[in-house]
C-alpha cells in the first residue's frame, strides 16, 4: 500500500515530509474542479479535495490518496488564485488590514474508505499602500497561490497575526492530516 498526494503543490509535497512521509508519490488530479453551487467556503474545499482524491484513487484502488485544496475567504467570498496580475492587485487590496479566513479541505481515500474533514484558520493582514501590493505582485509569488499571497515566503511580511494552524495556510493542515491517516493504519508517531 502506497501513499499518493493527487497534487502538484510543491508547499503539500514539503508539509509531507515535514510530517516523517517520505516514501510517496505525487500524481496530481488533472479533473476539472467543481465547486458546488452555493457552497460555504468549507463546503467547497471538502468538495474540491473529495473530487481530487476520487480521481486519482480511482486510478489506485490499493493505495492511500490524499488529495487537498485551498481556498480564501473574505466575508464568505471566496479567493481562489489569481487570473492574473491585476486580479492578484484587486485581492491583495480587499485583504488589506482585514481578517480572512483559509480554508483547506483534506480528503483520504483506501481500502474502500473515504474520509473527508477541513480546517480553517483566521489571518489579519495589516494595511498596505498601493506601492506595497504592486511591489509584492511584481515578485510573481501570488500568481500561483489562493489569496494571492503565500505566507511561507516574502507574503509573511503582509500577515500581523494568525488564529489557527498555520500549516492550513501554506495549505496543508498536518496535525488533521495526521490524525486521519490513523484511520488509514498509518500511525506517524508511534515508536
Amino acid at each position: 500500500m502506497a501513499i499518493i498526494l493527487a497534487s502538484q503543490s510543491p508547499r503539500r509535497r514539503e508539509l509531507l515530509l515535514q510530517m516523517g512521509i517520505t516514501d510517496f508519490t505525487v500524481v496530481p488530479a488533472q479533473g476539472e474542479e467543481r465547486i458546488p453551487l452555493n457552497s460555504t467556503p468549507s463546503q467547497a474545499v471538502e468538495a474540491l479535495s473529495r473530487q481530487k482524491a476520487e480521481e486519482i484513487a480511482r486510478l489506485y484502488p490499493q493505495d492511500v490518496v490524499i488529495g487537498a485544496d485551498t481556498v480564501v475567504a473574505v466575508d464568505d467570498c471566496i479567493l481562489g488564485k489569481p487570473r492574473d496580475v491585476q486580479d492578484a492587485i484587486s485581492m491583495l487590496t480587499a485583504l488589506s488590514g482585514r481578517t480572512h479566513a483559509v480554508y483547506t479541505g483534506v480528503t483520504i481515500c483506501g481500502d474502500g474508505q473515504v474520509l473527508t474533514a477541513y480546517e480553517k484558520t483566521e489571518v489579519q493582514f495589516r494595511t498596505l499602500t498601493q506601492a506595497e501590493i504592486v511591489a509584492y505582485v511584481a515578485t510573481k509569488e501570488p500568481m500561483d497561490k489562493a489569496g494571492s499571497y503565500g505566507i511561507q515566503g516574502i507574503g509573511a511580511l503582509l500577515v500581523e497575526r494568525i488564529s489557527g494552524d498555520y500549516c492550513n495556510v501554506v495549505g496543508l493542515p498536518i496535525s488533521r492530516l495526521g490524525q486521519m491517516l490513523q484511520t488509514f493504519g498509518i500511525h506517524l508517531l508511534n515508536a
